[in-house]
């Protein structure tokens, strides 16, 4: 049983904290809750039960970047457990970028050292008068000005927190000067690089004047039956171990995906005009592990240390992920590593979405390609495939919303408005929110995946890796037909979507990685329901699970209704549906979204 300073007692005795904060940054005040277990049982933790606060107490018609909106950091029962990867958190608010439903989820060591101050939620609203940051212990929290943090990098701040207080176990959620700019798609980032990216968090943090979120606690994190718990963490330690791609996502982690993608034509290459990168192998995964990298970094417990650490031009910098490499090299039209490298750092410290930054670059230097937008309509800007010097230039006006950056900050839809039909087609988004770095038309399941997904664009929605393993006869029996493991196939993708879509919520609410939970392929209802019944002595069964999971999807697509989002929405860009890949391994390819979207409705008994 957990027990605070003043000794109270929390009828959710294992796994959970059994807190929620509050926090009104208006009136410099706050005030701590019991977190009610009929209430979070149906949840279980992290993005969903962020999610139903929203639903519960938010006013979808706020301005996104006015106090009223609600951003909230959110944990699991079993984070910061000995269960692997279990350190991620979710923060979740009205996204600036999109106007719907956003959250975002980040590795590191924040969430699990949230997990020991007690507090399962951290529920933000309001708008401090001056610039300051929170420091949240298990007694409740402090308000500290800091005007002079102001402008500083996501690690200049931490450092200046942890000194100030001189302890360097602190762990601090902070925004970079874009997050203070207001940039739409700007991030949050803690230890040092991971990264609250989608949605435009940092910039809900930035308009509360709010630098950072810093945490310390003393408390302790007990489970129900230990001997059980500890039984099915190490089921789970010896399937990583003994996982037949352990070796290369040790090596090289998610830039393993350079090549990987690059070899059945869907890596997105000249702004998803090509799927076939022909220098890749100067910027993949194996380039930068055999020419750049130093040594491996982990999350907390986490038995896949994907993080690596470069050195360029001695500096030496953490990162990146594929979805940076990819945004900074290819989709660009760039073969400059470390140009990717510098770009990776540079985002990392001003608090930038690399994906969407990416996107909005793109899509401008299509358009110029195109003769749709003149350089008199960016004033001046001109700019071509694989131009780095002019590229750090156009991020760096973004950061500081100067000169035509200010208007590139709104991201790359919102910029489009200004334009004719023809430019705003150009744009790669659903929803709001920039395609990440996979062609659809060459992984079928993804692309329904990111036409669905309640934040827009977002693969991590349902992660549905399953497609890729070629399992026909898994699949038959799983999802109705052998086709489900065929990447380009459409058949049987609702089915394997509206399952993965499951596992990826509940590793979001346990709270956990995906990189293990969905892409190796080693959690299941049913190893789930025994970690939650051990961890946290509350019965959740297969079946339950799967009700209750249910329940939370539908309460995102009601959310989303409730912002204005129609079922024309959710969708693909037309270049996707209409354009097929010219070379490559998915030559002629293009996807019947319609078909899938609807099919996919059908399943979940939603109204067109």
């Amino acid at each position: 049983m957990r027990k605070g300073r003043d000794g109270e007692e929390s009828m959710l005795k294992y796994g959970y904290g059994g807190r929620v904060l509050r926090i009104d940054l208006t009136e410099r005040r706050f005030r701590i809750e019991p977190l009610d277990s009929s209430w979070i049982r149906p949840v279980i933790g992290g993005r969903a039960a962020n999610t139903k606060r929203l639903f519960e107490e938010l006013n979808p018609d706020c301005d996104p970047l006015g106090p009223d909106n609600i951003l909230i950091f959110g944990i699991g029962p079993l984070t910061g457990s000995l269960l692997p990867a279990s350190a991620y958190y979710t923060v979740t608010a009205k996204s600036p970028l999109t106007g719907i439903l956003g959250d975002s989820a980040a590795g590191g060591q924040f969430g699990a050292e949230m997990k020991l101050t007690g507090f399962d939620q951290i529920i933000i609203t309001g708008k401090a008068d001056s610039f300051l940051y929170l420091m949240v212990t298990e007694s409740g929290v402090e308000f500290v000005d800091c005007p002079e943090c102001k402008g500083k990098t996501i690690i200049e701040t931490t450092e200046a927190i942890r000194k100030e207080k001189k302890d360097y176990s602190i762990q601090v959620a902070a925004i970079g000067p874009a997050g203070e700019n207001l940039v739409l798609f700007s991030s949050i980032v803690s230890s040092g690089n991971r990264v609250n990216g989608r949605a435009g968090m940092g910039a809900v943090m930035g308009s509360k004047n709010l630098k950072a979120l810093a945490v310390r606690g003393a408390l302790s994190l007990e489970v129900a039956d230990p001997l059980v718990f500890l039984s099915e963490v190490e089921k789970i330690e010896k399937a990583i171990l003994s996982h037949n791609e352990y070796q290369k996502r040790y090596k090289m982690g998610t830039t393993m995906l350079m090549k990987d993608l690059n070899n059945i034509g869907i890596l997105p290459t000249k702004h998803f005009q090509e799927g076939v990168c022909k220098y890749v192998d100067e910027i993949s995964g194996q380039k930068l592990a055999k020419s750049y990298k130093v040594k491996n970094k982990a999350c907390f417990n986490c038995h896949l240390p994907c993080s690596r650490y470069y050195v360029v031009d001695d500096h030496e910098a953490e990162g990146p992920e594929f979805e940076t490499l990819c945004s900074f090299t290819s989709r660009l039209g760039s073969r400059n590593l470390p140009f990717a490298l510098e770009m990776n750092a540079y985002l990392n410290q001003m608090g930038l979405d690399s994906i969407s930054t990416g996107e909005v670059i793109g899509w401008i230097i299509e358009c110029q390609e195109k003769e749709l937008i003149h350089p008199d309509d960016l004033d001046g800007l001109s700019i071509t495939w694989g131009e780095t010097d002019k590229i750090r230039e156009v991020v760096e006006m973004i950061t500081w919303r100067r000169g035509i950056g200010n208007k590139l900050a709104d991201g790359a839809k919102i910029l489009s408005e200004s334009f004719d039909e023809e430019a705003q087609k150009l744009v790669m988004h659903v929803k709001g929110l920039d395609m990440i770095c996979g062609d659809p038309r060459g992984i079928k399941a993804y692309g329904l995946t990111y036409a669905i997904a309640s934040r827009g664009s977002d693969h991590l929605r349902a992660e549905p890796y399953f497609e890729l393993t070629n399992r026909k006869e898994e699949a038959k029996r799983r999802f109705g037909t052998e086709k489900a493991a065929d990447r380009l196939a459409e058949e049987g993708k609702a089915a394997l979507v509206t399952y993965s879509e499951k596992i990826a919520l509940l590793t979001d609410s346990l709270t956990m990685c995906k990189n293990i939970g969905l892409c190796m392929d080693i959690l299941n209802l049913e190893n789930i329901s025994a970690l939650l019944k051990a961890g946290t002595g509350i019965d959740y069964s297969p079946e339950y699970l799967k009700k209750i999971l249910g329940d939370s999807i539908d309460r995102d697509f009601k959310l989303n209704r409730r912002f204005g989002t129609k079922r024309e929405d959710d969708t693909l860009p037309e270049r996707f549906q209409k354009e097929p890949l010219h070379e490559g391994p998915t030559k002629g390819s293009t996807v019947d979204i319609q078909r899938m979207v609807d099919e996919y409705y059908k399943i979940h008994k939603w109204e067109r």
